[in-house]
């Protein structure tokens, strides 16, 4: 029999990489983490974690017990709002979201949700993908708004990586949101209705994410230069106000082009450019008509917009 508190600090370990760190967020002290280790160990007769200077890293075996670990603590979260909902009779939905898609398609999806259902009890959680969609898949979210670039879904660690298969979530694609430049309308270059990558080698750059600015710095080692990152934000309105203040140009998506600041102007990158995919993370399991519905009222403002 595996114990289930040995699961919950294996996801730790595999979580911050350490004892040390995981023993800290459990409030145990690293002597009991490496106890609880070295019994599930003994209890699979494999190892799950190899202890190096550097911290520890998941074995194959611990990989595939995070996975279940996760799907233990996802069924014992759906159970236990299953239970809530037996004395209210009111379902409980939590919906993650990042800020810019929250901001686009959320309040219209929600306005759907609550028309069909309208005795459900909604939740809402900002963060980004790569802190929400582990959330899916540890059932504490019922549902994510999330976006990758052109790699794979940030799901988190002992999870492997794609877009659905091996990692226990769904993908339903609703946007292509692809990136702009923003520079002031004065530009030497704001009038021009496509631009090369290129073209921009020589101008500072303020960013609105740290994933733009990664993205950013790959795209331009192909062009042929390593960009000026003049400064970085985590927030694109913030990153177009420094554009209007003539500190730098920006790299924008779409979605987060609006509201409107006078005197920029906003020119698409030349294919293949960066673009941003939009799409919904919910974890595999069942019939929930609440959460179906939400779904489908996310991907129907979604076509509104295309």
């Amino acid at each position: 029999m595996i114990d289930v508190q040995r699961l919950r600090v294996l996801r730790a370990v595999a979580e911050h990489g350490s004892f040390n760190r995981a023993a800290t967020a459990l409030r145990l002290t690293p002597s009991a983490v490496s106890q609880h280790m070295a019994a599930l160990e003994r209890s699979l007769g494999a190892q799950v974690v190899a202890r190096s200077t550097r911290g520890v890293t998941l074995t194959e075996a611990g990989r595939i017990m995070v996975g279940a670990a996760e799907s233990v603590a996802a069924e014992l979260a759906h159970a236990r709002r299953q239970v809530d909902q037996l004395g209210t009779g009111r379902v409980q939905l939590t919906v993650a979201t990042f800020t810019s898609g929250g901001r686009l398609l959320l309040p219209g999806a929600l306005t759907r949700l609550t028309a069909a259902h309208p005795h459900t009890v909604l939740h809402v959680r900002e963060g980004e993908p790569e802190d929400t969609l582990p959330l899916v898949r540890q059932g504490a979210v019922d549902l994510a708004l999330a976006y990758h670039f052109d790699g794979p879904l940030p799901v988190g660690p002992g999870s492997g990586t794609g877009s659905g298969s091996g990692t226990g979530l769904e993908w339903t694609p609703l946007l292509e949101d692809p990136l702009h430049v923003v520079l002031p309308e004065g530009h030497r270059l704001a009038r021009g209705k496509v631009l090369d990558l290129a073209q921009l080698a020589a101008e500072p750059w303020v960013l609105g994410c740290l994933k733009t600015e990664a993205y950013l710095r790959r795209y331009a080692e192909h062009a042929g230069f390593a960009p000026d990152v003049r400064g970085t934000t985590t927030d694109y309105f913030f990153a177009r106000s420094l554009v209007a203040a003539g500190m730098g140009i920006s790299l924008i998506p779409s979605i987060a082009l609006t509201p409107e600041i006078p005197g920029l102007r906003a020119v698409p990158l030349a294919p293949p450019g960066p673009v941003r995919h939009i799409g919904i993370a919910v974890l595999g399991r069942g019939d929930r008509p609440h959460v179906t519905t939400l779904v489908q009222a996310l991907s129907e403002e979604a076509r509104q917009r295309h």
